[in-house]
């Protein structure tokens, strides 16, 4: 009786320590999309400030097309980080953001760096992080960094439109859309529902 409890003592403890050498490396890659969605919304929070700025800026020069631009980009930015905080509490922790002074230069430069950062998050930060997060399936962080990324590649055209065409620009009342739920942002709203999430149209807000 002593030996067969013995054995089946060692064999509940072969057992734990295979399910601990299982799991953990899972935990660890969570921990890892977790780190992933904290780095997200730190910069879609700085990005959302830094372009309400240079969207002051190019109302001072005179560029009022890309101010409304900017602040519109700037709503999808706090859009993408209000998905990112949900995701991050569900996965138990707090959203962290350290949001620094802008650097604010010329509208031509601030749109020279806006589409840098734009290009950088849709060819490179976000498709490593959806990528992470599919590998160990938290769905919620795999929609949270689609959309962004989708988001993010529109940007980066709507500025390097904006910078092309500058001196064309200055004219007031132009109004973007911007969806509410994954921030998809653009310039008209010749479609039944949202291009990435399929939201109807009814969940886009007009910024100007």
């Amino acid at each position: 009786m002593k030996m067969l409890i013995g054995y089946l003592g060692l064999s509940v403890l072969l057992m734990c320590v295979a399910t601990s050498a299982y799991d953990r490396p899972v935990n660890d890659a969570a921990n890892v999309t977790l780190q992933n969605l904290q780095t997200a919304f730190n910069g879609e929070s700085n990005a959302h400030a830094r372009y309400l700025a240079f969207a002051e800026k190019a109302d001072q020069e005179g560029y009022f097309q890309i101010a409304a631009l900017f602040r519109a980009a700037a709503k999808a930015e706090q859009i993408h980080a209000n998905n990112h905080e949900a995701e991050i509490k569900k996965l138990g922790d707090t959203a962290k953001a350290n949001v620094e002074n802008s650097v604010v230069k010329s509208t031509k430069e601030n749109l020279e760096a806006a589409i840098k950062g734009e290009t950088y998050e849709r060819d490179a930060m976000y498709p490593d992080f959806y990528k992470q997060a599919r590998s160990v399936a938290i769905p919620g962080a795999v929609q949270t960094f689609n959309y962004a990324s989708s988001a993010e590649a529109e940007h980066a055209k709507l500025f390097t439109a904006a910078l092309n065409n500058m001196a064309t620009m200055r004219t007031k009342g132009a109004t973007y859309y911007v969806c509410t739920v994954c921030g998809y942002t653009t310039t008209n709203l010749d479609f039944a529902k949202c291009h990435v999430c399929y939201s109807p149209k009814d969940k886009y807000a007009a910024v100007s």
